[in-house]
């Protein structure tokens, strides 16, 4: 069990994508360190069994990032469980890579949906309740694609790079009382990969993946930018396994 942090313990984080990978990874190191999260994905089996798990400082809402109503009353219902939302964490995302001439247009539009319009929504639905409150934090999840463009990633680092220019325009502009950082991961170990569908560009996803780290690694990041005292906003972490090269 983690030591309860006096920057995190009673703090309500939302989190979405939450039922797997990060996203679950983060609601248990911050619940053993005192916080209260309000889980939201598609998945409520995965849900329902995590909450569970954590016991009374955690529940759940079955949440789909790309329906704008559905994102405001998960965040809403946040609120009603627990009595306010301190931290935002965007975490839901897809990378199903393939080259640019496979044309899969179909996946192109669901990781815009998700990747994009996903965390625009959960910034839609927190920020007037963060300034209403005068505090609040905003987590987004980028990639270390958005920071690099490889071959088979030019949509999904085009989504990446979206997030992290949204996230760093939502600092400056209201960085006087809510902080916004951004988490750029390279390989972790999650479901992301598995859900590539040309061959060629999950091979190379494989290969690069060897090395991935555990997602407790991302939780930890997480962790520490919401455990910094209120006058200090951690802007950016970017972390890779130690072998990956790119």
């Amino acid at each position: 069990m983690t030591d309860s942090n006096e920057n995190i313990a009673g703090k309500v984080v939302v989190i979405t994508g939450a039922s797997s990978g990060l996203g679950e990874a983060t609601a248990r190191r911050l619940v053993a360190e005192g916080a209260r999260v309000f889980l939201g994905a598609r998945r409520e089996e995965n849900l329902r069994a995590l909450a569970d798990d954590l016991g009374d400082n955690a529940a759940y809402q079955v949440v789909d990032v790309t329906s704008r109503d559905q994102v405001q009353q998960f965040v809403d219902a946040a609120a009603e469980k627990f009595g306010r939302v301190d931290v935002v964490v965007n975490n839901a995302g897809l990378m199903p890579l393939s080259p640019l001439d496979a044309l899969k247009v179909d996946e192109w539009e669901t990781m815009i949906d998700v990747n994009i319009k996903g965390v625009l929504y959960g910034i839609a639905a927190a920020l007037p309740r963060m300034q209403e409150q005068g505090d609040g934090h905003i987590i987004t999840l980028s990639s270390v694609a958005g920071h690099t463009v490889l071959p088979n990633s030019a949509v999904y680092s085009g989504t990446k790079y979206a997030v992290w220019a949204i996230t760093e325009g939502l600092r400056q502009e209201v960085g006087g009382e809510i902080r916004a950082t951004i988490i750029s991961p390279g390989a972790v170990d999650t479901e992301l990969p598995q859900r590539i569908s040309h061959d060629e560009a999950r091979e190379g996803a494989d290969a690069l993946y060897s090395v991935a780290i555990d997602a407790d690694a991302v939780a930890r990041a997480i962790s520490y930018a919401i455990a910094q005292p209120r006058d200090v906003d951690i802007n950016e972490i970017v972390l890779r396994p130690t072998a990956q090269a790119v």
